[in-house]
């Protein structure tokens, strides 16, 4: 039984409900729409959608949950007056959109600028965006939740794992990029400005892949690991762990936050967990097992962030033609969340009915399928747009 499969037992009083759903022609949008859909909720669901009119957003939408494996039939059987126009970086469509707004049941907020380069539009959309549009649904009379995608990093540095649900933030200049900065202040902010607001906030950890179509709708993150074993270095030990989950259990989980009647707490972890969680080395084993080859193992040296320019020589011979500059910030980038060693508790969510995740290591295979066509370099443009 998958998490979705096992929220119907305490959905079903939510099937006549008006869902809008955000960042849908996103990655973890996009596997919460096609969940949804297959759930039998596709004639219920409105999407915003960036798009000059809803024929042209209803074109993207359908893009992209082809990619998540939507058939042809169920992608035709969406229409166009399922859109709602609106852009998270312009928001004065809020007010000719207000009405409809107010007709909304529940909303799934996954819309972000999700990059961890300087992309200067993450804290307007991030922040700003996200709060008018926050701020008019808090005005609903009909609302019942308002499920907001968070991201487990904006905990920060320095904490002990395994890390606990909490409100408490950093300062922003202590966070490692400005999205997880981002991500902590809406929050910090929907939760003190907006106390009309039905908030909760699921907090995923890192997501990679999707269990049967891998790397098909985004290579985001998975081009970190097949980096880093044919550099055959990186920055931690393969005896550490690493809390990854799979993007279509991330939407399941999502979709039973947002849909059970009633919640224990409002803010959740969607996370491996301890029980879930890999080792590197276990993943280096899959990882090779995978690609009919010998794991890294005694070959592997763990590296410190200052000798990964030292790794700069050897970029085109192990993983092909690459900016190298490009490829070194993008090592020095994710050695410092993968050097934080967290594990994310998820008792809470498991609490709530959410099945158990999977492991990395049970559908890497498919990830490395998926991935066979596709560069690394290529790969890494999900990650720094």
């Amino acid at each position: 039984m998958n998490a979705l499969t096992q929220g119907n037992m305490f959905t079903s009083v939510a099937t006549r409900e008006h869902i809008l759903l955000t960042g849908a022609t996103g990655f973890l949008g996009g596997s919460v729409a096609a969940q949804l859909m297959a759930d039998g909720q596709g004639a219920g669901l409105c999407f915003l959608v960036r798009a000059d009119t809803p024929h042209q957003g209803l074109e993207r939408l359908r893009d992209n949950l082809r990619q998540h494996g939507v058939s042809e039939r169920d992608c035709l059987a969406l229409d166009a007056g399922q859109i709602l126009c609106g852009d998270l970086l312009d928001t004065s469509w809020l007010a000719r959109e207000t009405p409809r707004l107010m007709q909304m049941d529940r909303v799934i907020n996954c819309a972000a600028v999700a990059s961890f380069s300087k992309n200067p539009t993450i804290w307007p959309v991030n922040v700003e965006g996200t709060f008018a549009f926050a701020e008019v649904l808090a005005r609903s009379a009909r609302l019942k939740r308002f499920l907001h995608v968070g991201t487990a990093m904006c905990c920060g540095p320095e904490r002990e794992s395994p890390i606990s649900e909490s409100w408490e933030f950093p300062e922003a200049e202590q966070q490692l990029v400005d999205y997880t900065a981002s991500k902590a202040e809406i929050e910090r902010r929907m939760r003190e400005e907006l106390p009309g607001l039905p908030l909760v906030v699921a907090r995923p950890s890192i997501v990679v892949g999707h269990r049967s179509l891998g790397c098909q709708a985004s290579g985001s993150i998975f081009w970190v690991f097949r980096m880093g074993f044919a550099l055959e270095s990186f920055t931690c030990g393969l005896d550490e762990q690493i809390d990854v989950i799979p993007v279509d259990y991330c939407a399941e989980a999502l979709i039973g936050l947002a849909r059970k009647p009633q919640l224990n707490h409002d803010l959740y972890h969607i996370s491996a967990g301890h029980g879930s969680a890999c080792t590197f080395a276990e993943i280096d084993r899959a990882f090779a097992l995978a690609n009919g080859a010998e794991p890294v193992g005694e070959r592997y040296r763990k590296v410190g962030v200052d000798d990964l320019k030292s790794l700069a020589n050897s970029f085109e011979s192990r993983i092909g033609p690459a900016n190298p500059r490009l490829v070194l910030r993008a090592l020095r980038l994710y050695s410092g969340f993968a050097d934080l060693n967290y594990l994310f508790d998820n008792s809470r969510l498991l609490e709530e009915g959410i099945a158990v995740p999977p492991r990395f290591t049970d559908y890497l295979e498919v990830c490395v399928r998926s991935s066979s066509e596709v560069s690394i370099a290529a790969q890494m443009q999900w990650d720094f747009k």
